[in-house]
């Protein structure tokens, strides 16, 4: 039986991390697949390790490996030490946040499960499901990043920065990642596009995106740091 490893970095979600995880615990996965739950706390300043510890301990029928860094390094970190502990089939990135629908696990799953894949992208920019309508300058920021990336790698992505990127586990593990903060998309996708053979697909996703003070953290600095890890690991490696 096949196993999703469910990487959830997190920091400062105590107010909302057990209503992802509750949609991460309720959603069925095709084929018979179970799951595997790696939550990584990036030395959170609020109450976000009790809310994971708490919710942990009332359900253990969902597998829970709980991971925090002593000193607060960045998503990219978070999600490198995930990584490293993941054990199952396939990998996945789950935000703590309520942006992205754990249900839709099944449809970036199944171009690999039918064995076409080895690397999926869910995109918030293709298909009929619902946009949460939010910052133009954002929206243009991210086809922009997406269309430099894709020159660099002569893919055809939508969507680079979305955070529904799902691989093979043997594929991600065999990549050394570099990025600690946001810079691990322009990162991730650089090194992935240089595989010889690898097989890319993207599907469509909803978004219902944050404003700042619903927590949204990213913002204009880190779109400079994307773009230049896209010449980074471009054109320089």
């Amino acid at each position: 039986m096949s196993v999703l490893s469910i990487v959830i970095p997190a920091y400062n979600e105590g107010a909302t991390i057990h209503l992802i995880l509750d949609r991460v615990k309720s959603v069925e996965l095709i084929e018979g697949i179970t799951k595997e739950v790696i939550i990584v706390n990036d030395c959170s300043q609020d109450h976000t390790e009790e809310a994971i510890l708490s919710y942990k301990k009332a359900n253990p029928d969902l597998p829970i490996t709980y991971h925090k860094h002593q000193v607060n390094q960045g998503k990219g970190a978070a999600l490198h030490t995930g990584i490293k502990e993941a054990t199952g089939d396939y990998v996945v990135i789950q935000d703590a946040d309520l942006e992205y629908d754990p249900e839709e696990y099944n449809i970036l799953l199944k171009p690999i499960v039918r064995g076409a894949a080895d690397v999926v992208y869910g995109s918030r920019f293709m298909g009929g499901r619902p946009h949460r309508i939010l910052f133009f300058w954002h929206s243009i920021g991210n086809r922009w990043l997406t269309l430099a990336s894709n020159i660099f790698t002569n893919l055809n992505l939508t969507d680079m920065e979305t955070c529904y990127k799902l691989f093979r586990r043997e594929t991600i593990q065999g990549i050394k990642l570099e990025e600690k903060r946001f810079g691990f998309e322009p990162e991730v996708t650089a090194k992935i596009s240089k595989i010889p053979k690898i097989r890319i697909y993207e599907v469509g996703i909803s978004y219902y995106g944050r404003t700042y003070e619903e927590g949204k953290k990213i913002g204009m600095k880190d779109a400079f740091r994307a773009f230049y890890c896209i010449l980074k690991y471009n054109l320089f490696r």
